[in-house]
């Protein structure tokens, strides 16, 4: 254990370190350039406990039916030793049924914990490079580093096609209907997928192979077809997910310097301290935080209370060039504050847009 992780668990203070998984992973590419939640992430802490004592709980999440019908659907595919799994595979990867073992880690009673887990999972891949027999593990344990932590994740299966490649495979419950899906939903598990990638990519590297060759860009994502519970799969292309997600991962490690924002003896518990604690902390709220962390309504909150910006969304933002409160907006565009040089343009652009509205208002 080094200084950055005791540093780190003395703000979380008493409190269970909360796991990562691909989603709370997945969720750092959101909005990089928040200071509070990459240090929250990195402490481990519950944001949505520290919402709740700020007296913003987070308002979203899936619910129970979503979670249910998820795992069902889950249950079925993989029924029979992923037999339907395994047709949809024949169809994508042109894999051939001599070509196809099927291992599910979750059946070893012997894996008592993660490192035991991640451990044989590890071994299993190191095996099925060796032989080039195509293998689809159910359920391995994978492993990332976040911020000198260890982070265990469990993507739903990882495929070795017949030519030696690994594949992703990641199933998800929403509908495709006439071979369309919800943009937001497939953007969402084509970041998690990600993070699975990153992850497998990590582990053969420790193996010590080629994990570039080794690990496909493309996932195969498998829901449902047109509202039944009946499979269908697609090739999703994650190189730009998977470049977002690498390069995130390597900025923690400059959580070092975000450490030095919180007071030495200050931590994140529940307390009269702890609204100044967050405040000390910059973030950088945008609307979209509203569905993507638990943070989201707190701030912003903060945002409108402070006239900034932020909380009108990024588009708007970058067409204020650097503009960054509501009153230095509000006064440029009627013309009751001078503007400088660099803002002589957008002074321009606003008081256009306060004439109009003046016009049809």
């Amino acid at each position: 254990m080094n200084a950055l992780t005791d540093r780190l668990n003395q703000l979380r203070g008493a409190a269970p370190a909360m796991r990562h998984n691909a989603r709370t992973i997945a969720a750092l590419t959101a909005n990089p350039g928040c200071a509070r939640r990459a240090l929250l992430d990195a402490a481990a802490v519950d944001k949505a406990a520290i919402a709740r004592e700020l007296g913003y709980p987070p308002q979203f999440g899936q619910s129970s039916f979503a979670i249910t019908r998820g795992n069902s659907f889950e249950a079925m595919v993989k029924a029979n030793g992923c037999a339907e799994l395994l047709a949809l595979l024949r169809d994508t990867l042109n894999l051939t049924i001599p070509e196809v073992a099927y291992y599910d880690l979750n059946s070893d009673e012997d894996l008592i914990d993660n490192a035991a887990r991640h451990e044989r999972t590890r071994q299993l891949l190191a095996q099925a490079l060796d032989t080039g027999v195509g293998t689809l593990f159910d359920h391995p344990l994978l492993r990332l580093d976040i911020a000198g932590a260890d982070a265990y994740l469990e993507p739903d299966v990882v495929a070795l096609q017949i030519d030696g490649m690994f594949h992703v495979v990641e199933i998800k419950s929403f509908p495709v209907v006439d071979g369309q899906a919800d943009p937001a939903q497939v953007a969402a598990a084509a970041r998690q997928s990600a993070v699975y990638v990153v992850a497998l990519r990590r582990i053969l590297e420790d193996i010590g192979a080629d994990p570039e060759k080794l690990v496909s860009h493309n996932v195969i994502l498998v829901c449902t077809r047109d509202f039944t519970n009946r499979p269908v799969a697609t090739m999703v292309d994650l190189r730009k997910q998977i470049a977002v997600i690498s390069r995130q991962l390597s900025r923690l490690t400059a959580i070092s310097r975000l450490v030095d924002l919180v007071p030495a003896k200050a931590t994140f518990e529940p307390g009269p301290q702890l609204e100044h604690v967050i405040a000390d902390i910059p973030a950088r709220f945008a609307p979209e935080c509203l569905s993507a962390c638990e943070l989201g309504f707190a701030c912003r909150a903060e945002a409108r209370a402070c006239g900034s910006v932020d909380a009108l969304g990024r588009g708007v933002c970058d067409e204020l060039g650097g503009l960054t409160d509501m009153a230095t907006v509000e006064a440029l565009a009627r013309g009751t504050q001078q503007p400088t040089e660099d803002q002589a343009d957008i002074a321009e652009i606003l008081r256009t847009a306060q004439r109009l509205r003046a016009e049809l208002g």
